[in-house]
């Protein structure tokens, strides 16, 4: 029902809102003579899933060419004519088929680049590649036979290239002897010219009049003067007519080879239209999605509950560099949009692109605005714009736009979106001002969407006064007699009549004088009206000021994102090299061992007597080696700082260092059930693991009751030794648990609670050691091995009671 109403007449509503204009700048970008017809019939569709399809395959068309650039078309002319020809049982000339393989060409590298495309799916536009049905042997085998457009190749089969070579001979042969004639001395003294030419495709020479019996032949031709004539000599006529027989044979031979091609152009026929379909419509799709680029155009959401939101809107035909955004809702809190403003300052402008988008939306094509913008696929966009006076039919201005109005009027419906500009205008400004708030309320009765300019002080009350209409304003600046196209919701426009006036330099006198003739009433409102711009325009200001801010702080944000990225890249990259100059240092160590342990054997053997000496040698080497391979694997500075101790229960004040970035910090909380501290770091707060925290000794806030009561001469002693930790790498097992057994002893008179022991990495035997002494330890309450920055399994942490 729509479609057939459409073609009734709908046309002229889309042409007053310049739909065909966008439909021409999208067929200049096809690139394909039948996809730029499509582009111009393209009508809106009224049915919301369509109207998605359109708009994702344009979508995934521009996402495509934004990532991988836009396929190309290659020159491709029209083919179904050909292609019908040659079902029917025609022969196609060179031309025709020299198309198809083009065709062919276009529809095999479109294949192409979808295939190139990998990894991104487009589930629309991947329907219509798959149905791309390439045919390279037949194009290879086209572009094979024939050379251009007249002219087949030797080689397009056996007998065209026998009768070719064999056309040759006889054309050298006949040139031999027509040389040596007019090269002979006794013969060329009758030529006109020492020349060879043709006539009617036969080899002859030219021959002086006079001298025509010197020359025996078959004259073919006569000069314009008559002086001379064209004399195929006798000697040559036999051969001359063996070549017309060839060339005659080349001309079937030929005909024969665009037979059997046109044959297989119709068996081929069936896939080759619908490929050429596919083909064109692909090109149309992609021809919206360079539009869309060049209007920097974006996706709107789809509804079918009347609503409109524009963001940012741009009226696509106005340069992208002048043109003013323009920002509004319809459907929201209101279903009318009433705007007045000044002559010339954007109402229509406004009014059009409002019902452009729509139509461009509902044909698929993506539209100028920024994301977050919303389109309501209407049923029907009916628009009453413009002057259509018609002398013919004796129709004033405001007649026109009163038979415009009645049909809108019979249209419109609770799915219908009514454009008009300078409703009521035309006639007695009392009566133009009643109409068009009787027509505004019937369309709304209907449940129709209306947007609306005007001059009517009325209608801007009527908008005011009654619930779902809403004024908007086109700003004018005064100071500038200029109008700024920006579009204000929510307050009406003045007309500016008297401050524009004064500004021409029309007396102030004249001024006083004509508004003693505008009722108070009228003048207070003005002023009301006046006073709600200003505010609205400090509104719109504010509202841009903290946009700005928010864009300003995103940015901020971003890019402190990025360098945290940066850093922590950096971060991996280090330890990365670290651990992997720790391999290298582990590797290195291994084979001296190895070879240190080969000497001691040996040694051992040989019952050596300074075997001790040496044994203890090849212990401080491994040791050493050792220290280093541990400094090496863990590049975070850890708990070895002289100046920090472990840490136990932590209280409020307790100043402490934040392992892995080696900073000081107070602590605020005490640990919660999640074991993080909150601690204050300069002008900074943060949550920290406790195991990231160390106490910091030399700042310590709170006495460390473990050594009150202590004899100092022990606690001396124990200070000589490491504090919190016990380094057992080097020594043998037994030599280890002595060591360690002694290290507890003395970490429990210095009041020390928790221990760092240093077994390293290496095979793991020595750290079983320590772990199955610490298990039978009486004083050991607990330990672990260490995380990332405290050693990791290269350490021990011992808890003791």
């Amino acid at each position: 029902m729509v479609k057939n109403e459409m073609k009734a007449g709908y046309e002229r509503y889309y042409k007053k809102l310049e739909l065909d204009k966008i439909l021409l700048m999208l067929s200049a970008e096809t690139t394909i003579k039948d996809a730029s017809d499509l582009a111009l019939q393209i009508q809106p569709s009224f049915d919301i899933d369509e109207v998605g399809r359109r708009l994702s395959e344009t979508d995934e068309a521009f996402v495509l060419s934004a990532k991988f650039g836009a396929p190309s078309f290659g020159s491709v002319s029209g083919i179904k004519g050909s292609v019908k020809r040659a079902l029917d049982g025609g022969v196609l000339n060179m031309s025709e088929l020299l198309d198809i393989a083009q065709v062919l060409t276009s529809i095999r590298r479109l294949r192409e680049y979808r295939d190139n495309c990998a990894g991104h799916e487009s589930p629309i536009l991947d329907s219509l590649f798959q149905t791309l049905s390439p045919n390279k042997y037949f194009e290879e085998k086209l572009f094979f036979c024939i050379k251009s457009e007249d002219e087949m190749n030797d080689k397009a089969s056996a007998e065209l290239d026998r009768i070719r070579g064999e056309i040759r001979t006889k054309s050298l042969n006949i040139r031999d002897k027509l040389d040596k004639m007019i090269k002979s001395s006794r013969s060329s003294k009758y030529l006109q010219d020492a020349i060879i030419t043709q006539r009617d495709g036969r080899f002859v020479v030219p021959v002086k009049v006079e001298h025509r019996s010197e020359i025996p032949g078959l004259i073919h031709d006569t000069s314009s003067s008559g002086a001379t004539l064209f004399v195929e000599p006798m000697v040559v006529v036999e051969i001359n007519n063996r070549l017309k027989v060839l060339q005659s044979n080349e001309r079937d031979e030929i005909e024969r080879i665009l037979t059997n091609l046109s044959a297989e152009v119709a068996e081929f026929a069936q896939p080759l239209i619908s490929s050429y379909n596919v083909l064109i419509r692909l090109n149309l799709v992609f021809a919206k999605a360079a539009l869309a680029y060049k209007l920097n155009a974006s996706v709107p959401a789809l509804n079918t509950e009347s609503r409109v939101r524009l963001k940012n809107a741009r009226h696509p035909l106005i340069d992208r560099n002048r043109v003013v955004p323009v920002s509004l809702k319809l459907g929201f809190d209101f279903d009318t949009l009433i705007i007045t403003g000044p002559n010339t300052g954007g109402k229509t402008v406004s009014l059009k692109t409002v019902g452009l988008l729509t139509l461009m939306a509902m044909c698929g094509l993506m539209i100028p605005c920024d994301s977050g913008s919303e389109i309501s696929v209407f049923k029907r966009v009916l628009a009453d714009i413009g002057d259509e006076q018609s002398i013919e039919q004796s129709l004033s201005t405001f007649s026109s736009h009163m038979v415009n109005i009645v049909s809108i009027l019979d249209r419109a419906d609770k799915n219908t979106l009514v454009l008009v500009d300078e409703l009521g205008a035309g006639t007695d400004p009392v009566e133009g001002a009643a109409l068009a708030t009787a027509v505004i309320t019937k369309l709304r009765s209907k449940g129709a969407c209306v947007v609306a300019t005007t001059h009517y002080s009325e209608l801007k009350s009527f908008a005011i006064e009654t619930e779902g209409v809403t004024n908007a304003s086109c700003e004018f600046n005064v100071d500038t007699l200029m109008p700024t196209y920006r579009l204000i919701i929510g307050t009406p426009g003045r007309s500016n009549a008297f401050e524009i006036s004064s500004k021409l330099g029309l007396p102030d006198e004249v001024i006083d004088t004509a508004k003693t003739y505008i009722d108070e009433n009228d003048m207070r409102f003005e002023r009301i009206v006046a006073k709600l711009e200003a505010d609205a325009v400090r509104a719109e200001s504010e509202r841009e000021q903290a946009a700005l801010i928010r864009a300003e702080l995103e940015k901020a944000k971003q890019k402190m994102v990025e360098e945290n990225r940066k850093v922590e890249a950096e971060r991996d990259k280090i330890i990365k090299t670290a651990r992997q100059n720790a391999e290298n240092i582990i590797d290195k160590v291994r084979r001296e061992s190895n070879q240190l342990i080969e000497e001691l054997e040996r040694l051992k053997k040989q019952n050596s007597v300074d075997i001790t000496a040496r044994l203890q040698k090849a212990r401080s080497a491994v040791k050493k080696s050792l220290e280093i391979i541990e400094d090496a694997s863990d590049p975070v500075e850890s708990f070895t700082n002289k100046d920090t101790q472990s840490v136990g229960p932590l209280a409020v004040g307790d100043n402490v260092v934040i392992v892995d970035i080696d900073k000081k910090a107070v602590v605020v909380e005490p640990e919660d059930k999640s074991g993080q501290v909150l601690v204050s770091a300069g002008n900074f707060k943060m949550r920290v693991s406790k195991s990231n925290l160390r106490l910091d000794k030399k700042q310590r806030n709170t006495a460390d009751s473990g050594l009150k009561g202590r004899p100092t001469g022990i606690a001396k002693t124990s200070e000589r030794t490491a504090v919190t930790e016990v380094d057992l790498r080097g020594l043998m097992a037994d030599e280890a648990v002595l060591e360690l057994d002694k290290y507890i002893d003395e970490a429990l008179l210095s009041g020390i609670n928790l221990v760092w022991i240093i077994h390293g990495k290496g095979t793991g035997a020595l750290r079983k050691t320590v772990h199955t002494f610490l298990k039978q330890h009486k004083s050991v309450k607990s330990f672990r091995l260490g995380v990332y920055g405290e050693g990791e399994n290269g350490v021990t942490i011992a808890e003791l009671k």
